[in-house]
């Protein structure tokens, strides 16, 4: 799959590739929304392999035309929506809501780039009103697969418990076996009683720094080749 992406400023890295493949354990199927779409690589491999109607929303103009060309280029079918996702209709509901989102704390020292600052801060989605809104978007028994900052667990989880979307699947990322994790990825679900399940650790690099099998394999899967231009 060929992906166009701005020479400068936001890129996707392999935090997106590696929910790709979380996300793909719960074989997506139904209407499904990309939250923070950006240049659309999460949304666009599901969307090649899954049977689904994918709707997909950003703030950025220029991010969403990347998306939407990227679709085109693709022969993929999308439906566009420019703006914030706490303004977004809450007439239509889904079955899958999936988002890789800002989840930086804005107190540490922020980029003075306006597209990375954007996709890297919660303040531009914070994370109480961002699953208040997930909540209103999804169907009774729909899905919510993300990922998020593993240092704030506690809220993320408390969250969405209090939203009554129940965290069933969860798995830490971790660069190194001895490293700690700065990453988590969560499946949750409306109306769901299970108990929370907790994965094995997805542990990047081996001792010496190259990627291990399951890394590999999952860029495998994605089989993405970034194209850099600029509109």
């Amino acid at each position: 799959m060929y992906l166009y992406q701005p020479t400068k400023g936001y890129a996707y890295n392999s935090d997106s590739i590696f929910l790709y493949d979380f996300i793909s354990n719960f074989n997506p199927k139904g209407s499904l929304l990309d939250v923070g779409c950006g240049v659309g690589i999460l949304s666009l491999l599901l969307s090649r392999d899954f049977d689904i109607s994918t709707t997909i929303i950003d703030k950025q103009k220029s991010m969403l035309c990347y998306a939407e060309h990227n679709y085109k280029i693709n022969s993929l079918e999308v439906d566009a929506y420019l703006g914030d996702f706490i303004d977004f209709s809450e007439d239509k509901k889904f079955d899958f809501v999936v988002s890789n989102p800002p989840f930086y704390d804005s107190d540490v020292i922020q980029s003075d780039n306006e597209h990375l600052n954007i996709a890297r801060y919660a303040h531009h989605l914070p994370l109480v009103e961002f699953i208040s809104k997930v909540k209103r978007v999804l169907k009774p028994r729909g899905r919510f697969i993300f990922c998020y900052d593993s240092k704030q667990i506690d809220r993320v989880l408390f969250t969405l418990k209090e939203s009554k979307i129940n965290p069933e699947v969860l798995r830490f990322v971790h660069s190194k076996i001895d490293r700690e994790s700065k990453l988590v990825m969560i499946s949750a679900r409306m109306n769901s009683k299970s108990l929370t399940k907790i994965m094995p650790p997805f542990i990047v690099f081996d001792e010496d720094s190259n990627y291990r099998k399951e890394s590999q394999e999952a860029f495998k899967k994605a089989d993405t080749h970034s194209i850099k231009g600029d509109y």
